[in-house]
């Protein structure tokens, strides 16, 4: 299980975006970023900067993911055919914990994180507390019976800010399949992101 190192609304915050699109973000009240220095002038960013801060935010949206899974994951788009800037976005829409999230099982990637951990989802049947496991096209994601009447599921299910997106195929209100891995322009991100920068942050 990956430990979180920072509280999720100093994310939104440092990034001067509400990057999970919730009601509560603080950046809808105070748009600076934390700490005694948050409200000094931001200078021009670098390319660097510009690259850094890209892997920074889609880092910090799928929970935070630690440096080496993310680089790894990297090094895996890299590697197949394709535009790896797309394969970097469809790999990690492929962790469970995401499709968990996607699926509405879950009020936020960290709470769906939690969940597969604590080992209340099932794939194709069988148990699986591994929020890293890589879902392919086919697979069937599940809530465990105890799951289903937990009260963190349940407030996830009734959010009106965030609709299950068509990759993630609903079959009532406890399980989904996971259809295909999706583009980029498929994934519903509150705000724009830019793993363009992201691939040439770590081919530099």
């Amino acid at each position: 299980m990956t430990k979180r190192t920072s509280s999720k609304y100093k994310l939104d915050r440092r990034m001067g975006e509400n990057i999970w699109g919730r009601p509560k973000s603080p950046v809808n009240r105070r748009d600076y970023g934390p700490g005694q220095h948050g409200q000094r002038r931001k200078g021009k960013l670098s390319d660097y900067g510009l690259q850094l801060r890209a892997k920074q935010k889609l880092k910090g949206y799928y929970g935070d993911v630690t440096e080496k899974q993310f680089r790894r994951a990297y090094k895996e788009a890299a590697a197949m055919k394709g535009d790896t800037s797309q394969n970097l976005i469809g790999l990690l829409e492929q962790r469970l914990d995401m499709v968990v999230y996607r699926a509405k099982f879950a009020p936020t990637i960290f709470a769906a994180r939690q969940l597969v951990s604590h080992g209340h989802i099932r794939v194709n049947g069988v148990k699986c507390n591994v929020a890293s496991r890589k879902v392919v096209p086919g697979d069937d994601v599940t809530l465990s019976d105890k799951a289903k009447e937990m009260l963190l599921v349940i407030e996830a299910q009734s959010l009106p800010e965030r609709e299950i997106p068509e990759y993630v195929t609903p079959d009532g209100t406890d399980k989904v399949t996971y259809v295909r891995v999706p583009t980029l322009d498929e994934v519903p991100y509150p705000v724009t992101m830019e793993p363009n920068l992201v691939v040439e942050f770590y081919s530099r």
